[in-house]
């Protein structure tokens, strides 16, 4: 058991090193080639698009995790539980087009990007043929990687070829919405594997109306507290510029809370699986080891960022447009840490304890504050002549914090150990020696282009590149170095090869 989790976990990082990697091939294309106001209109109608596909899961993904991993030894039970959620999906989604079409053809604001939304509708419509829910439950992450790479790679060098300039907006969208389509004809194909589609048992979905109901209350409000930046700049900016800004300042972030909550995909099903068999020195042990590779992945990350805020949004956007992108990075990098600590708190303490509630007072409250807060500091800061996609994300970032307080509260019996120890103290320390060496590198007249004999001028956007690739390598070094001094037990382990051992006090 603790082999496979290593494993997958491996699989998971490699999966995730490569999406990055093509990610980070074909966003700093798309930027310069749509411009910041037709990236802000694409970021913008996908808000939108957003919204409905949270209708249509209406929650069904986390309850359909749950209920698989407890029946997934047992053929016809399972399939008796992926054909219940697929007819409940395959409803929810036609409903949830159906209003997004209403939505569309009635409201005038949102009539100037019907086209482009409606193809990026196509997301959740496909959506609900992908099951990929089923195979979190299976634990079937290797093909979850390799279809992914596979998939990402191909959309990668459609838009490389076909996303030639600004009016290819409706190409990109179209090759994005693409992706799911072959995502959910690859799940469907595969999954006959371990289910059959014929129904042998009747549905009990009495069952599931309770849980369900507070999944879907939960989806709602979380698609108002993840979107809302985006939608509120789109209304408070009409050009889009500055939702474009916006979207490049979050990628990086975004990039690295996708790798956490990738990895969140492992351990799901194994702490459900524990606490349901009340084997709880286990399931403590699982939460203080995602914990463990959260601080250890997230910790630099958000140092190196913030010191490297500049280059970094220099690669991803170039030169031209996207202003506010930089101190958008800075001030929202923290995110990385509270976001993904609040996720790994709903994922594998409160989903496996059936406590939800609590994830879901929460967001109620973070959503409430976060789009009072928003609304307040962009327009203050429009207002001013003042970028508002700055005061948007110092509002998001003070809700982020409100919430992971507040689940620290309520889960404080099963977090604080994972949370604070003499591990997580290590790699504080190491984060801080990163930090130095990175802000004294920044800050001096350090430059790449030394090494080229000047060849390559010194603010050229491949010079601050070059630049951010070396400091990252030289960080890293350091921190793994430092790491290994100390006996940090995740790099510990894995250079010992042999599996984590967080023992209990």
């Amino acid at each position: 058991m603790k082999d496979s989790i290593r494993t997958n976990v491996v699989v998971n990082i490699i999966r995730t090193v490569a999406l990055t990697l093509l990610s980070f091939l074909t966003f700093p294309y798309v930027c310069r080639v749509l411009g910041d106001a037709q990236l802000g209109l694409y970021t913008w109608a996908n808000a939108i698009a957003y919204y409905f596909l949270i209708l249509a899961k209406i929650g069904i993904p986390n309850l359909a995790i749950r209920e698989c991993v407890s029946v997934r030894d047992d053929k016809e039970k399972l399939s008796n539980k992926v054909q219940a959620f697929f007819i409940l999906q395959g409803i929810t989604t036609i409903l949830s087009f159906i209003l997004l079409c209403s939505l569309i053809l009635t409201v005038p604001v949102f009539q100037s990007a019907s086209t482009i939304t409606l193809l990026l509708s196509v997301n959740f419509v496909a959506g609900a043929f992908s099951f990929e829910w089923l195979f979190i439950a299976l634990e079937k992450q290797f093909y979850m990687s390799v279809r992914s790479i596979v998939i990402l790679a191909i959309s990668a060098i459609l838009i490389v070829a076909m996303v030639k300039n600004q009016d290819h907006v409706y190409i990109y969208a179209l090759i994005t919405a693409g992706s799911t389509i072959f995502t959910s004809i690859a799940n469907m194909l595969y999954a006959t594997k371990y289910i059959s589609f014929k129904k042998t048992m009747p549905y009990n979905y009495k069952q599931y109306i309770k849980p369900l109901s507070i999944l879907f209350t939960l989806s709602i409000i979380l698609a108002l507290y993840n979107q809302t930046d985006s939608f509120i700049l789109g209304l408070i900016d009409p050009t889009k510029v500055e939702v474009g800004s916006y979207a490049v300042g979050i990628k990086g972030i975004e990039i690295v809370i996708g790798v956490l909550a990738s990895l969140s995909t492992v351990f799901i099903p194994r702490s459900t699986y524990y606490y349901g068999k009340e084997d709880k020195k286990y399931f403590n042990n699982l939460n203080r080891y995602s914990m463990n590779i959260c601080f250890f992945i997230v910790l630099p990350a958000v140092v190196t960022m913030a010191a490297m805020s500049n280059n970094i949004c220099s690669l991803i956007s170039g030169e031209s447009g996207y202003q506010s992108a930089p101190m958008i990075l800075i001030i929202l990098s923290s995110m990385m840490l509270t976001y993904s600590l609040s996720d790994i708190i709903y994922g594998q303490i409160l989903i496996p304890m059936k406590k939800e509630k609590y994830y879901l007072i929460a967001m109620l409250i973070g959503t409430i504050v976060n789009v009072a807060l928003s609304i307040v500091l962009g327009l203050a800061f429009a207002n001013n002549g003042l970028s508002p996609a700055i005061g948007v994300a110092i509002g998001t970032v003070f809700t982020d914090v409100l919430v992971l307080a507040f689940l620290l509260i309520k889960t404080w019996k099963w977090s604080s150990k994972a949370l604070f120890n003499a591990n997580t103290l290590k790699l504080l320390l190491a984060t801080i020696l990163i930090l130095a060496v990175t802000l004294a590198l920044n800050n001096s007249q350090f430059s790449i282009t030394a090494l080229w004999s000047g060849s390559i001028p010194v603010n050229s956007e491949l010079s601050k590149g070059l630049a951010l690739i070396v400091i990252v390598l030289i960080d890293a070094i350091i921190y793994i170095g430092s790491l290994l001094l100390m006996k940090e037990n995740l790099v510990s382990s894995f250079v010992k090869r042999k599996e984590i051992q967080i023992e209990e006090k």
